[in-house]
């Protein structure tokens, strides 16, 4: 993929100064697009990723970086509101990649920790995504990619709230994709599997060895690899492919 394939193009990621977010983010970056990343409370990280990215501006290139909590319905509602008035030309792609973990055994998870897992990861896209299409849906183009997990099918112990949260992500993909298909709108998820980003940072390094061992490839994923797969399924070349879920698991 060409430094000028998003060129011109506005692309929103959630979750998008830290770890699969970041690189994500920078990917398009490099890739011609102007990035708008999205993020919650992690004020060092937002402007550690404007500094690096610094070098990557100019020439048709911005990047912004705004604190946003996507379960929040009025904040969403907050932003999508300036977007219209700072992007004259449109987002043509949104990237719902916010996530957190709150893993218990489901016998003793409490409802806090369950709410607050789907609210920021599915609610989260819900709400993204709504919008997001009331946006494309004038200008009849618009890539939206969720970051979903194999945690959606094989649900991995300790993670009811996670999984739950991702599996919802994808039903909700394929019922949006066919909803916005005749305008152009495709919608789709990459699902990573073990990749080494500060998710899975704070496993036990005994867990840590056996998720790796269980992966074919007998290593965890970079995040730069998952940027690729997700900026496939944004190009404007990959206008037949919608409703589908891209595995970047190696193997799992």
């Amino acid at each position: 993929m060409s430094d000028s394939s998003f060129a011109g193009q506005t692309v929103v990621v959630t979750g998008g100064t830290r770890g699969l977010g970041r690189a994500i983010a920078r990917g398009f970056l490099e890739c011609g697009a102007s990035a708008v990343a999205l993020y919650r409370g992690d004020e060092r990280a937002a402007r550690a990723l404007e500094d690096e990215c610094a070098p990557l501006l100019g020439e048709g290139r911005s990047l912004r970086c705004l604190q946003v909590d996507v379960s929040d319905a009025a904040a969403v509602e907050r932003f999508w509101e300036r977007v219209e008035e700072d992007c004259p030309g449109g987002v043509q792609v949104l990237v719902n990649n916010a996530g957190i973990r709150r893993d218990e055994l489901l016998a003793v998870m409490s409802p806090e920790n369950w709410r607050a897992v789907l609210d920021t990861n599915l609610t989260g896209s819900f709400l993204m995504s709504r919008l997001a299409v009331r946006h494309m849906l004038g200008r009849r183009y618009g890539r939206i990619v969720m970051i979903t997990s194999p945690a959606a099918d094989h649900g991995f112990a300790g993670q009811a709230n996670y999984a739950a949260s991702k599996a919802g992500q994808i039903g909700m993909m394929r019922s949006l994709a066919r909803e916005v298909a005749r305008k152009k709108i495709t919608v789709n998820c990459v699902s990573p599997g073990f990749i080494d980003t500060e998710l899975i940072a704070d496993l036990p390094e005994e867990v840590r060895e056996a998720h790796r061992a269980s992966v074919p490839l007998r290593r965890f994923g970079t995040p730069e690899e998952v940027a690729w797969a997700v900026r496939c399924l944004a190009a404007p070349e990959a206008s037949y492919v919608t409703g589908t879920t891209l595995e970047v698991a190696g193997g799992l």
